[in-house]
């Protein structure tokens, strides 16, 4: 279902939650919202934990975000080893959801302030892999 194609290590190669690869592949950050219940996850869970529902739909995370949390990591574990140091955050957004992912490295750490507005994106990675990340929005 193309999830070899996502992120630095990639586990497995198969997941219910395939489409989440194939619209980062067309620039979109998706998550889902069960229809039964109306909990929103990210990342995606096409069965949703809280009422075990197997109904839901996926939406894009397009709103503005705000920083949450941060911190500046000084060791790489598997497939990061080189990245190091970068920085993970957490992210609010308005769509209901939150999430975890690094940080533009473009955003100096002097420039990194809680509450900061965000923007979540899709990016490129080597071997025509991809993931996502936070960006600075204004």
């Amino acid at each position: 279902m193309g999830f070899e194609k996502f992120g630095v290590v990639s586990h497995t190669k198969e997941s219910k939650a395939g489409d989440f690869v194939t619209s980062l592949e067309k620039g979109k950050v998706m998550a889902v919202r069960c229809k039964k219940c109306g909990a929103k996850y990210f990342p995606p869970q096409v069965d949703c934990p809280k009422c075990v529902a197997s109904d839901t739909e996926w939406f894009e995370i397009k709103g503005k975000g705000t920083l949450v949390s941060y911190s500046v990591m000084n060791y790489g574990p598997l497939g990061f080893e080189d990245k190091a140091p970068y920085t993970l955050a957490v992210g609010e957004f308005e769509e209901g959801v939150k999430v975890f992912a690094a940080l533009d490295r473009n955003i100096k750490e002097d420039d990194i302030k809680i509450g900061m507005p965000l923007k979540v994106a899709a990016v490129s990675l080597p071997g025509e892999k991809v993931s996502f990340e936070l960006k600075a929005a204004k």
